[in-house]
């Protein structure tokens, strides 16, 4: 094949989980195709470079291949280039209590306002 959808290839290279998702964010405009506003039949070909937002985290995705079946993992990662900054490090708990430690002490309970202000 020398083109396909963009939301058929989002969804067959497992950026995301259903077509309906991938159609969903092309008509919400999460989509790009070059830098460009994709709809979701917008056609891409080898070379073009795709800009989704997936679950709060931008990527960047060079086309490789562009597919319209969905395949395994192994093969999905040899259909596109990935050009995508580091994920975002997940912050650590703040305030952890550990279980059967009984009621919180006035001091923890102090602790939990502040953080939920």
């Amino acid at each position: 094949m020398e083109s396909a959808r963009v939301d058929q290839w989002l969804w067959a290279v497992r950026i995301f989980k259903t077509r309906t998702e991938a159609t969903d964010a092309c008509r919400g405009g999460h989509v790009t195709v070059n830098d460009t506003a994709a709809k979701a039949a917008t056609r891409v070909r080898p070379g073009d470079r795709v800009a989704a937002h997936v679950q709060g985290r931008d990527r960047v995705l060079e086309v490789v291949d562009p597919i319209v079946k969905r395949v395994g993992a192994a093969e999905a990662g040899t259909c596109l280039l990935d050009h995508s900054p580091p994920a975002p490090r997940r912050a650590e708990a703040p305030f952890l209590r550990t279980r059967g430690t009984g009621r919180p002490t006035k001091r923890d309970r102090r602790q939990l306002d502040r953080l939920r202000r």
